[in-house]
């Protein structure tokens, strides 16, 4: 009796574990807790992604949104960007990062324009204030070629406008690839790199372009490589896109992209 006892609570208790874990996967499903991202993104699967069609990479690791207010875009100089996109976040000991992990830090927050009258209710700007955050990273893959990030930003309500994007991702090259290059488009400014070194950066203000900049030629040798990127904009409308092309421009297909 006692043994039929300890094996219902077992079986209970088992059941029970079960039942608690998967609520928990479904309540850390991100586009399930924000469906404003299900027409750009879709929760990954276990299983390896290749480059789309047109050799797009489109499973990444996004960070919320780093506040970084802009009334505009023009002061998107080489040296502004380098001095807030490359602050070494992604060099030394960096590790890939995890679904859910999570990064404290200070950045700029400003209060977002007053809008509920269907205008400014003023026109001078908010004072800037430091503000201690907890940001977390998402993996997620792109429904499209291009990474909306202000659809990310704005369907979980972590920002808008006057944002920096990080973003992650890790290929695994079959076997050596000799002078290929990376390509990338972005709204607004951006910089990439390719196992911590610098790969390219698009300054000033512009609209994302597919292949609007190219890195010099790379040569990435058999296994993983980590591809990081970070993008800013002020107002408007922010997104990228990322592959790699051969010396005739033409897309790198053979690759797997893993989200660790």
């Amino acid at each position: 009796m006692k043994h039929l006892f300890r094996t219902l609570i077992l079986v209970a208790t088992l059941a029970a574990a079960a039942s608690f874990s998967a609520d928990a996967k479904k309540k850390t499903d991100l586009v399930e807790q924000y469906p404003g991202l299900a027409p750009y993104f879709s929760t990954p699967t276990e299983e390896v992604m290749r480059p789309d069609d047109r050799g797009f990479i489109r499973r990444w690791i996004l960070l919320e949104p780093i506040g970084k207010p802009n009334r505009g875009n023009t002061v998107f100089v080489d040296s502004y960007v380098r001095q807030n996109l490359d602050t070494g976040w992604n060099k030394g000991d960096f590790q890939v990062p995890a679904d859910g992990d999570k990064v404290t830090m200070e950045v700029e927050y400003q209060k977002p324009v007053e809008l509920t009258a269907g205008r400014p209710r003023s026109f001078e700007p908010a004072p800037i204030e430091m503000k201690k955050v907890k940001l977390a990273w998402h993996a997620l893959d792109s429904k499209l070629f291009n990474v909306k990030i202000f659809r990310f930003a704005t369907a979980t309500e972590t920002g808008r406008y006057g944002i920096i994007c990080r973003a992650v991702t890790v290929i695994d090259v079959p076997e050596d690839m000799e002078n290929v290059r990376l390509a990338v488009g972005s709204n607004s400014a951006s910089m990439w790199w390719v196992d911590g070194e610098e790969a390219l950066i698009l300054s000033g203000d512009r609209r994302m372009v597919m292949d609007d900049g190219v890195s010099k030629r790379l040569t990435l040798k058999k296994g993983r490589h980590v591809i990081t990127g970070a993008v800013i904009n002020g107002p408007g409308m922010s997104d990228f896109c990322v592959r790699l092309v051969d010396e005739k421009g033409n897309p790198v297909m053979n690759y797997n992209i893993l989200n660790k």
